[in-house]
C-alpha cells in the first residue's frame, strides 16, 4: 500500500430503482486477488448513470449500488495475483469492470459484448466513491502527468465516441454527422472526429451553436429546432449526406432521421440508449441505397488505449465543469434538463 488507507469513505449510493440517492459513509473495499485498489480522485457523470439509478434498461441493476463508471485515480493497493501494475500508477475505472476473456466475443476483442460482463456502476460498485476496486485486466492505464479531472470522461465518453467513429468506417476527408454534438458525449466526439481528419456536421439545438461551431470547430451546423426539414438541410450542408452518422443524442426522432439523410452506402451508428426506443427505417430505401445501421457499445482495451493516447497528446480536451461528489443528484437534474455543455466531473474529496 502506498498510503494509509482509511477503513471508511464517502460514497454515493442508489438505494433502489429511482429511489433515494444517498451520500453516505461506507467501508473501503479490499482488493481481490486480481484487483487494484484505486484512490479515485475524480469521476465523470454520464447519462448512463441516470439510467442505472432509475433502472431504465432491461438489464437489471443490483441495488443498493455505488454508481459511476468514469473514475480516474491512483493505484494504492493490489491483490496478490496482479501483474504489470505498480503502486502510484494512474488508473481508470471504466464501464466494463470485467469479462470472462474466454468466450468467442472476448477472443475477437469484443469484450464489452461478453455474456459474462460485469459493469461498473451498474452490476458492480462503481466510481462514485473515494476508493474503488478495479479488475487489473480491464482497468484503464492512464498516462502519467495528465490532468486526472480531464482524463475521467475519456474513460467512457471518450472511448464510446472514438469507438463509434471507428465503427462508421469513415475515412479522412469524408463527412461524419454527429447528432447531439453539443452534449457531453457529442462534444468529445466532435474533437475525435476532427483529430481523425473527418469533416464534421454537428446537429443540436441553436443554443449550442456558438459552442459547437466556434469552440469545437465543426465544419457545418444544423439547428434541429428551427429547420423545417432536417433531412433536406443535412443533405444540403454535406452535398448529399454524411458518409457516416453517430447518434449520441437520445432523441428517437433524430435517430430515425439519420437513416434518411445518411449518404448512399453510408453507415448509421447507434450510441445513445433512449429507453424503449426503436429504429424505424424504410426497408426499400435502406436496400436501394445500401446503407448500414450498426450498434456501437463502448470499446475494448485497445480502443481505450487509443482514445487515451489522443487525449494525452492534446488532440482531445473534454470540456468539463468540476463539482462535488455529494452533488450527484443535482447534476442528474441538470443533465436531464439539457443544461450541461461538455461533461460534469466530481471531485471525490468534496
Amino acid at each position: 500500500m502506498s498510503e494509509d488507507i482509511p477503513k471508511t469513505q464517502k460514497a454515493v449510493v442508489y438505494a433502489s430503482d429511482a429511489g433515494k440517492i444517498e451520500y453516505k459513509e461506507i467501508p473501503v473495499p479490499t482488493p481481490g486477488p486480481n484487483e487494484l485498489l484505486i484512490h479515485v480522485k475524480y469521476t465523470g457523470v454520464c447519462h448512463t448513470d441516470i439510467d442505472a439509478w432509475r433502472g431504465d434498461w432491461p438489464l437489471p441493476t443490483e441495488k443498493p449500488l455505488v454508481g459511476g463508471h468514469e473514475g480516474a485515480g491512483v493505484v494504492v493497493g493490489m491483490g496478490r495475483d496482479v501483474q504489470y501494475w505498480n503502486i502510484g500508477d494512474y488508473a481508470g475505472i471504466k464501464w466494463l469492470y470485467s469479462c470472462c476473456m474466454q468466450c468467442e466475443f472476448c477472443e475477437e476483442m469484443a469484450e464489452p459484448n461478453c455474456p459474462h460482463a460485469v459493469l461498473s456502476g451498474y452490476t458492480h460498485n462503481g466510481s462514485f466513491q473515494q476508493y474503488a476496486v478495479a479488475d487489473a485486466t480491464q482497468a484503464a492505464r492512464i498516462p502519467k502527468g495528465v490532468d486526472l479531472a480531464e482524463a475521467a470522461p475519456i474513460l467512457c465518453a471518450g472511448v464510446t465516441a472514438y469507438t463509434a467513429l471507428k465503427t462508421t468506417g469513415v475515412i479522412a476527408g469524408q463527412w461524419v454527422g454527429i447528432s447531439g454534438a453539443g452534449g457531453g458525449l457529442g462534444s468529445v466526439a466532435v474533437q475525435y472526429a476532427k483529430a481523425m481528419g473527418f469533416r464534421v456536421l454537428g446537429i443540436d439545438s441553436g443554443e449550442k451553436k456558438d459552442y459547437v461551431t466556434n469552440d469545437l470547430g465543426v465544419d457545418a451546423f444544423i439547428d434541429f429546432t428551427t429547420e423545417k426539414d432536417v433531412v433536406a438541410a443535412v443533405k444540403n450542408a454535406t452535398d448529399g449526406g454524411p458518409h457516416g452518422v453517430i447518434n449520441v443524442s437520445t432523441s428517437n426522432t433524430a435517430i430515425n432521421q439519420s437513416t434518411e439523410y445518411v449518404r448512399t452506402l453510408g453507415v448509421v451508428v447507434l450510441v445513445g440508449l433512449p429507453a424503449g426506443s426503436k429504429v424505424v427505417a424504410s426497408v426499400f430505401d435502406s436496400v436501394v441505397r445500401s446503407i448500414q445501421i450498426r450498434g456501437s457499445y463502448v470499446g475494448n482495451r485497445r480502443d481505450t488505449a487509443e482514445a487515451l493516447d489522443f487525449f494525452a497528446r492534446g488532440l482531445v480536451k473534454c470540456p468539463i465543469k468540476i463539482g462535488k461528489l455529494r452533488d450527484v443528484e443535482e447534476v442528474f437534474k441538470l443533465m436531464e434538463a439539457g443544461k450541461i455543455n461538455g461533461r460534469y466531473v466530481l471531485d471525490t474529496s468534496k
